[in-house]
């Protein structure tokens, strides 16, 4: 890159002065300066192609987008605007950003819906993701390739939750050379304000040591309050025959849509424990294969399924394979009911086998206020397919609340 003066930490000048680099990529926890910089600097990359004759689109893209609201496009904004010779650069509307000569312009998109859309844009010549610990491995497989024109780059910025997710893997864990990565913390940002030296202080002193390393120092999240099933879950080997000890077996199935997976999950409880001993997990399962799908799971055909029912025409067919399946019910808050009632088990034990389940244990989670980190009393809808399957499984068992159902019958209620 040319030479110019910018705000940007020094510890992150490396990153983008390094040449011939395919992904430029940050970690690190709240109040580094990452977001903010990366937001400049794909400014500095738009205004360098506008000099150079080249004409394309700055991808700025996060796993979920439901509207610009929720989009970097205001941190892009302030950005510009606090440069006084970039901004004069820039053309900036209320629903757009592009170069004063329109050669260059910013799309803003989310992965999870929109990667099939993103492949018919114009030359990619930057595509930034942010807040990309929640992106899929299918989601990278299919965009890295979409960014495709000469010279163009892929920039990562995110604050890690789970060690070994599909970002982490891709850019943390590798060592080639086309990568480029750089940890930033509080402790990196010369400009790190006064207002945030409050908040940290505070959650210093609130938060539990696990949770407090996670929000300011980078850290994995392991079991702290935002995780829906934190410290009611184990991962154990146990017998293949241990469930003839229990009354019975409950199954379970989430049905895919487009990218979303199609799940099945096998289960018994025994002494208030809930076992999870088999998953079947698969993205792109046609209709006509969930049949042979399912049958990867022993005993499927023997017992009732219960699937969801807001696919009854997939029911309507499993049914006539010859699987017993039926329709689990629904309600206003069935959700949170059941996450309530699987965190009534004293532990919940998932067999090693079931990878997915018990990734999904660990990245299932209520959201989080953006500005305060409070944990709020909402289930962010992602990474819960196996857990969806295990609430429909039970179905009869959790019921609304206030409700009486199998569980307060058998006397277990607590």
């Amino acid at each position: 890159m040319s030479s110019v003066q910018l705000p940007i930490p020094a510890k992150l000048a490396p990153l983008f002065t390094a040449e011939n680099k395919r992904y430029r990529c940050s970690h690190g926890g709240r109040g580094s300066a990452k977001t903010r910089t990366f937001a400049l600097m794909t400014a500095v990359k738009a205004y360098q192609a506008m000099m150079n004759g080249e004409s394309g689109v700055i991808l700025c893209a996060r796993e979920f987008m439901n509207s610009l609201e929720e989009s970097s496009m205001e941190e892009i904004k302030q950005a510009i605007r606090s440069v006084p010779w970039l901004a004069a650069n820039f053309d900036i509307g209320e629903k757009y950003i592009r170069t004063i000569d329109r050669s260059v312009s910013y799309v803003f998109a989310g992965l999870r819906h929109n990667l099939d859309s993103i492949k018919s844009k114009a030359r990619i010549l930057l595509c930034w993701v942010d807040e990309a610990e929640t992106v899929s491995e299918v989601a990278w497989q299919k965009l890295d390739p979409t960014v495709r024109e000469a010279g163009s780059e892929i920039w990562v910025t995110w604050n890690p939750e789970i060690d070994g997710s599909p970002t982490d893997k891709r850019f943390r864990k590798s060592q080639d050379d086309s990568i480029i990565i750089v940890e930033m913390n509080y402790t990196d940002n010369p400009w790190f304000p006064e207002v945030l030296e409050i908040v940290r202080a505070k959650d210093q002193k609130n938060l539990d040591p696990a949770t407090y390393a996670w929000v300011w120092e980078g850290a994995y999240l392991e079991n702290s309050e935002k995780q829906v099933l934190a410290g009611k879950y184990a991962i154990e080997e146990f017998d293949d025959e241990l469930w003839k000890q229990a009354d019975r077996l409950f199954f379970g199935a989430d049905f895919g849509f487009a990218q979303d997976p199609n799940t099945l999950i096998r289960m018994f409880m025994i002494n208030d424990r809930l076992y999870i001993e088999y998953e079947a997990y698969g993205v792109g399962v046609e209709l006509d294969e969930i049949a042979e799908f399912y049958d990867s799971i022993p005993e499927v055909r023997r017992w009732p399924i219960k699937g969801d029912a807001a696919r009854p025409e997939t029911i309507s067919y499993l049914g006539r394979q010859g699987f017993t399946i039926d329709a689990a019910a629904k309600w206003q808050g069935c959700v949170e009911d059941g996450i309530t009632y699987l965190r009534g088990f004293e532990k919940i034990i998932i067999h090693p086998r079931c990878k997915h389940t018990a990734e999904e244990a660990r990245l299932y989670s209520y959201k989080t206020d953006r500005i305060t980190g409070e944990v709020l009393p909402i289930i962010a809808d992602a990474h819960n397919h196996c857990w969806d399957a295990i609430r429909y499984g039970l179905d009869g068992y959790i019921t609304s609340e206030g409700g009486i159902g199998t569980w307060t019958a058998l006397g277990r209620q607590r």
